[in-house]
């Protein structure tokens, strides 16, 4: 793509080169999807420190990657589902439900559907969530903090998806087992 070149660390705007480098030496290379995004260090940075606060929250590894793929699939875009459906194979989550998450439907674990509701109904209203919905959510078992903490990740992974999608984010081979395509 002429508009987002894949840089390097040495040809990345000079505020995106620290990033670069750091998530090369992180992955044992620099995914093309990181590369492309370099051509924003603004938003390159941006996004890489709203994920390491998601990544600091109440919710845990499973809760996170659970809203972090009903938030890709909503929002479309192959490569984050595809990575992050990787992710929760290495969490060990149960088939049926990443099954469910990559087809958009309703989760057999309970607390999980709770959130997914949670999260789809944050971005149908925008964040003003109605009372009933919000409680259901609380219902569940999660805090007033964790709800809060839904939309920092709504937010991290929403710029992170409209990003990839910007840029045509191309799979990077080690994902290709977890391709994805919008229903």
């Amino acid at each position: 793509m002429p508009h987002f070149p894949e840089h390097t660390a040495e040809s990345a705007p000079p505020a995106a080169r620290r990033a670069l480098a750091a998530t090369e030496a992180q992955f044992g290379s620099l995914p093309a999807a990181v590369a492309r995004l370099a051509t924003s260090p603004e938003l390159l940075n941006g996004f890489l420190k709203l994920s390491a606060l998601f990544e600091t929250t109440t919710l845990s590894p499973l809760e996170r990657e659970t809203l972090i793929l009903v938030v890709a699939t909503r929002n479309g875009c192959h490569f984050c589902v595809a990575l992050h459906t990787a992710k929760l194979v290495q969490l060990d989550a149960p088939a049926s439900l990443i099954v469910a998450l990559r087809a958009a439907e309703p989760l057999p674990v309970p607390r999980l559907e709770a959130l997914r509701r949670f999260v789809l109904t944050t971005f149908a209203t925008t964040g003003d969530v109605p009372a009933a919905d919000l409680d259901a959510f609380l219902a569940a078992g999660y805090t007033p903090r964790q709800a809060l903490e839904v939309v920092l990740g709504i937010g991290a992974y929403t710029l992170a998806t409209f990003a990839n999608r910007l840029v045509a984010a191309p799979l990077h081979p080690s994902l290709a087992g977890h391709a994805w395509t919008a229903a």
